[in-house]
């Protein structure tokens, strides 16, 4: 046995791999006990009877845990002594039984088995003793080899540590293993409990603050990390179960965290400072408050103050300016105790909009909207500067906000949030469904890939509605309800499954609020649609180049025509057909039907809302119908509102986002007074929508509606030729009268007559 004996601590350390050869792999049952003294625990050994092993040897404890042993003649035979830390990291008892074997590292991880790099967190063992004096790592990286040379150190493993007369907690948070014949380390950095490796004197340690944040670590080398890493060494993105946003993710990390893990002297160097503000906006339920909870999950931070924008206000004088102090305070503190080396502090403000909107937008005459504005100003980047705090805040309405606030220094990183795409809204799914699926709750009929492509423009929030809708209709199928009570079959229960029928169910339930207004749109086209003329044919051809310019063109970000013609013509019909058979992701319509009885501001709201829209799709169509009475034009006088004339004007002209793309399509009976509000110019191109004018047209309406037989409609066109051979009736009008003469004793007279007194 000992030829397996280690060298002797504070000796080199290339040492060759012990010879396992006589050395007993037998394991042996043993029973916790406590160290004998102080001097065990603080050299982080295993105290053990010379009958049970031999001493200065590694053993392996519950195939899992390594310790290097130390014979003491207080411990019987048959325990193993451990101090608290040790049994914490084991979760053992006093008394419990264990079992322990030889072990030889380098079977177990061949020629990676010394230490390259060695991360540590670092706390007071007693929170009462914890000073605010700075202790040097490289000082600590030097006592800490010299104490623990040649020990096998694995990631999660607890130990007590002595320095100058104080006593510390450690935590091994990650490490490295390398080669020593190797000039660079090859092997990653784990955090694994299973990786193993012999500390040496050349290992870099590092040292990390520890969760209580009090030791205050400094250190002469510039190149060494940061003592209070930013980002949790156990933290990867998958863990945070937010899907659809990678690339949100991957900017908020570059611009907001990336130089807050960089040694503060490299920092120094480039001359600048770390970002203090993130703003996430975007429409609601796309995940900005679920981002700004799960950041802090992420983060070796101080716990997140977390503030709901109202509740910052309040009707005293002065208390309102004194909570947003209040909330800096902690920050400044520790700022002027530990300057670069203090921790990071964050502040979530959700509904940033309803408190800190433009100064001198809201007109209450108290101005207390307007200090609360100006105090938080002055905290982010005012005289007295604070490089540990970030401040995130969320809105949907980042318009609203007093525009200081975004600039650099304050909400510099704005991040929208957009709605997820097809491959965004497959990740939700995937974790929407997780535990559905790990408890064999979902159908195999089930396709998430399906879903996603047929929720165009849900939300993360709809996205997980849906989701519970399909679980009702699934849970629905087991429940009998009777003229008694409610009644559950137990075997119904066991067999519950949610299928593709039920989440089918579940898409006509729940539909997105930024989507298709499908219902509107084919109310547009009740009848269907009738190609009575080569004109129609013409219109719909030309309206499907202009969907496929907006689709595939780089430089046609926005095309904006305009359909006129006289009323009842089909205009409307005509560019619903189009946007529907589009298949854009957005497509909305805004109609006098929707804007009646509503005042001019809450007007200029509602269209402002609506192109705002129409920007957070990657594709959109937007239908604006019969746009002079949505400025309330009347020929009597004539009048109409010159405000939301302007607004159009603007709105139509207005490009969409870089990466965004919109096809508007407004529609008119009135091209005289268009002409004359000077709005024409605001249209790409026009399209002409005339009246159906000869028998041909209006026997193939007759045809396509199923409206009498071949002789019937012949009788109807003879007698017509008669009456009126010419004729300039809407296609809407010629509909509504073949509907009545369809239920008229005799239909052949009845549509003459009505044809005749439309003419």
């Amino acid at each position: 046995m000992d030829k397996f004996k280690l060298p002797s601590f504070g000796k080199a350390t290339h040492h060759s791999p012990p010879d396992m050869s006589n050395v007993d792999p037998q394991p042996r049952q043993l029973y916790v006990a406590n160290c004998p003294n102080n001097s065990y625990a603080l050299a982080n050994v295993a105290a053990v009877s010379p009958q049970d092993f031999p001493d200065n040897i590694y053993i392996l404890v519950d195939n899992l845990f390594v310790f290097t042993t130390r014979h003491s003649s207080e411990l019987a035979a048959g325990t193993i002594g451990f101090n608290g830390n040790q049994r914490t990291w084991g979760g053992w008892s006093l008394n419990q039984e264990v079992q322990a074997r030889a072990f030889d590292l380098f079977k177990y991880s061949g020629k990676h088995s010394y230490l390259g790099s060695l991360d540590v967190d670092i706390s007071f063992r007693s929170r009462g003793k914890a000073v605010n004096a700075p202790f040097d790592q490289d000082e600590l990286a030097l006592h800490f080899a010299k104490c623990f040379e040649s020990q096998i150190f694995s990631p999660t493993q607890y130990l007590i540590f002595e320095f100058k007369g104080h006593i510390f907690d450690l935590k091994v948070r990650n490490l490295q293993t390398i080669d020593l014949g190797d000039i660079e380390p090859v092997s990653p950095v784990s955090s694994s409990i299973e990786a193993k490796g012999i500390l040496t004197k050349q290992t870099q340690i590092n040292f990390f603050k520890g969760r209580d944040g009090l030791v205050n670590l400094k250190s002469s080398n510039s190149l060494r990390p940061r003592s209070d890493a930013v980002i949790r060494s156990d933290f990867k993105f998958e863990d945070l179960g937010v899907g659809g946003l990678d690339k949100e993710f991957t900017k908020i990390f570059r611009r907001a965290f990336a130089s807050r893990i960089f040694p503060p002297a490299v920092i120094e160097k480039l001359g600048i400072s770390h970002v203090k503000g993130l703003l996430l906006f975007g429409p609601p339920g796309t995940g900005k408050t679920l981002i700004a909870r799960k950041i802090g999950t992420m983060l070796n931070a101080k716990e997140p103050k977390i503030v709901n924008g109202p509740e910052i206000l309040s009707k005293y004088v002065g208390s309102s300016e004194e909570n947003i102090r209040n909330l800096f305070k902690d920050a400044e503190t520790e700022y002027r105790a530990k300057g670069e080396e203090s921790s990071l502090h964050i502040i979530i403000f959700d509904e940033l909009d309803s408190v800190f909107k433009q100064r001198g937008s809201r007109g209450d005459g108290t101005g207390v909207g307007d200090n609360v504005v100006n105090q938080l100003l002055a905290k982010m980047d005012g005289v007295d500067q604070l490089n540990n705090i970030l401040v995130i805040g969320m809105t949907n309405r980042k318009d609203l906000i007093d525009s200081a606030l975004l600039r650099p220094g304050r909400f510099e990183v704005q991040v929208e949030i957009h709605l997820p795409d097809e491959k965004g809204r497959l990740q939700i799914f995937d974790i929407q469904t997780k535990k559905m699926r790990e408890n064999k709750m979902m159908d195999k009929d089930v396709d998430l890939a399906e879903l996603a492509a047929l929720s165009k423009n849900f939300s993360g929030a709809e996205i997980e509605g849906l989701v519970k809708s399909a679980s009702s209709f699934a849970i629905n199928k087991t429940v009998n309800i009777g003229k008694g009570a409610t009644k559950l079959n137990q075997k119904d229960i066991a067999k519950l499954r949610v299928t593709r029928e039920d989440f089918l169910n579940a898409l006509q339930e729940v539909t997105p609020a930024f989507g298709i207004s499908e219902e509107d749109l084919k109310t547009c086209v009740e009848g269907g649609m009738f190609r009575y003329s080569e004109r129609v044919d013409a219109i719909l051809k030309n309206g499907g180049r202009y969907v496929r310019q907006v689709r595939e063109s780089e430089k046609s970000r926005l095309v904006s025509l305009l359909l006129h013609g006289p009323s009842g013509s089909g205009k409307t019909a005509l560019a619903a057909a189009i946007a529907l058979k589009s298949e854009f992701p957005f497509i909305r319509l805004i109609s006098p039907t929707e804007l009646s009885g509503m005042s001019e501001s809450a007007k200029i709201a509602y269209i402002d809302n609506t192109f705002r829209d129409a920007y957070k799709s990657p594709l959109n169509i937007l239908v604006i119908d019969s746009i002079e009475t949505l400025v309330d034009w009347v020929p009597i006088g004539p009048r109409f509102s010159n405000n939301i004339l302007q607004v159009l004007k603007v709105a139509l002209k207005r490009k969409p986002p870089q990466d965004r793309r919109l096809l508007l399509m407004t529609t008119t009976s009135a091209y005289s007074v268009l002409q004359q509000m000077d709005i024409l110019s605001c249209f790409d191109s026009e399209i002409a929508v005339p009246n159906m004018t000869n028998l041909d047209e209006f026997n193939n309406v007759m045809i396509e509606s199923n409206f009498l037989d071949d002789e019937g409609r012949v009788r109807v066109i003879k007698e017509m030729s008669e009456v009126c051979p010419k004729f300039n009736i809407g296609i809407k009008k010629v509909l509504t009268n073949i509907e009545t003469a369809r239920h008229d004793d005799d239909p052949v007279s009845e549509i003459v007559e009505l044809m005749a007194q439309s003419a």
